[in-house]
């Protein structure tokens, strides 16, 4: 009965699409972005964000909570803690600090311990794209300008297949610039 009405080709098709997806490890996904917008005022060490910039973290995180991160990232700096914290908040995860000097460490951790899932690290506009290039990313944007806090990464890892990065944007575009050290 099944020859005769077609069904058996399709149930076949069916089958062995199956049978290829269980085959395939899942995707690892890993979001990449720069703290939101940091406060200028001369001399500060470690500044905070402007409420330009907590209203960007609050986006970013209505943005990212969706995604069901299992994991949190972030430099040890008061401005990437900010960013991070009301995404924090929503899933109920403690962000991590991690060392942006050490890109390769962090890349080879998010590939081995979190193969298969979603990832946020939030970083800094010097930082982001030596860890993109440790995640082997390739080509890399030339640049994060200092004014530049809108910047979405995607990075999906996949065994034995090239990096897929895409690069979106989130929130308005912003108007400060920022200068030396961290970015």
């Amino acid at each position: 009965m099944l020859l005769k009405t077609g069904l058996l080709p399709i149930l076949c098709c069916l089958l062995l699409g199956l049978a290829t997806a269980a085959a395939r490890p899942p995707a690892t996904t890993i979001y990449l972005v720069r703290h939101a917008e940091k406060d200028l005022t001369p001399g500060l060490a470690d500044p905070p964000l402007t409420p330009g910039g907590e209203a960007r973290a609050q986006l970013l995180a209505r943005h990212l909570a969706k995604r069901h991160p299992a994991a949190l990232f972030t430099t040890d700096t008061r401005r990437t803690r900010a960013t991070l914290a009301p995404l924090a908040q929503a899933t109920g995860l403690t962000p991590e600090v991690y060392s942006a000097r050490e890109p390769a460490a962090l890349a080879g951790r998010l590939q081995q311990q979190y193969a298969g899932k979603t990832v946020v690290v939030v970083g800094h506009s010097n930082t982001l794209l030596p860890l993109l290039a440790a995640l082997g990313v390739a080509p890399l944007p030339a640049e994060i300008r200092d004014e530049e806090y809108n910047y979405l990464f995607k990075v999906t890892l996949r065994a034995g297949q090239p990096a897929r990065l895409i690069m979106s944007r989130y929130g308005a575009a912003p108007q400060a610039a920022s200068a030396g050290g961290l970015k």
